[in-house]
């Protein structure tokens, strides 16, 4: 039988407030991250993704501090990313309460880290984060929270970094972050088969709509959500309903 669907919210955080932007552009605060994942928990989020935006931009680890507050305040598993360069780090935040870690930027760079930190803490917390921009032959990695652009093709790192010891992919497509267009399907198309990992759509959710075609067609295990839900546009109680109405399964506490 296959695993239930999971709806996660995220939180992208920017010097301690949630920000959200379009294409990873034009950042503006929406809130508090402690605030907000106590209210996604309690609106019936699975998972809360907390993602420190500019931390490898700006050559710093990720607020601990900010991480420890909001593991305080949940129950339900708590992923954290931005500003991880080695397999310490990856501990650190485990020990600041996440339950998985979110690798981008560093996995790149020195690929070893994902092997490292899946022999240190297991696989099951080692989140290969990649951020995909689409180009006329396929999909580009781009680095440095959406900065820098890679060599790298989007399905081939995915494939090396399962090799490596990534327990889970967090995709995002670039070109719909912030649209509310929907999920880039061809991406994760193009994906699903490359990896037996569990894979995170990430980029596009407008409509509950968005997360069903996704999630009907195995494309993905989980679909994550920001803006939306940062501005009341959708709650996860709405889209829990929707999803089941359309015969899709979903979790409820």
């Amino acid at each position: 039988m296959s695993p239930v669907p999971r709806i996660l919210a995220c939180l992208d955080v920017d010097a301690g407030r949630v920000v959200k932007g379009v294409r990873f552009q034009d950042m503006r605060v929406v809130g508090d991250p402690v605030e907000a994942a106590a209210e996604y928990e309690a609106q019936g989020a699975d998972e809360i993704v907390f993602l420190d935006v500019s931390a490898s931009a700006e050559g710093r680890e990720t607020l601990l501090g900010v991480v420890r507050d909001t593991a305080a305040t949940l129950t339900i598993p708590l992923t954290v990313g931005g500003g991880v360069r080695t397999a310490e780090d990856v501990g650190r935040l485990l020990r600041s309460g996440a339950d998985k870690v979110g690798i981008n930027t560093a996995a790149v760079s020195r690929p070893e880290v994902v092997s490292e930190a899946a022999k240190s803490f297991g696989a099951q917390c080692v989140v290969v984060a990649i951020d995909a921009k689409r180009e006329t032959s396929g999909w580009r990695v781009h680095t440095h929270g959406g900065r820098r652009p890679t060599e790298l093709d989007a399905v081939a790192w995915a494939r090396a970094a399962e090799r490596l010891g990534a327990g889970e992919f967090l995709v995002t497509s670039m070109d719909r972050d912030g649209t509310r267009d929907g999920y880039d399907l061809d991406l994760y198309r193009a994906l699903r088969p490359a990896v037996r990992r569990p894979l995170i759509a990430s980029g596009g959710f407008g409509t509950s709509a968005h997360a069903a075609i996704v999630l009907r067609e195995g494309l993905a295990d989980a679909v994550l959500l920001a803006g939306a839900l940062h501005d009341g546009a959708i709650g996860i109680p709405r889209i829990k309903d929707d999803l089941e109405a359309a015969g899709i399964p979903v979790r409820r506490a």
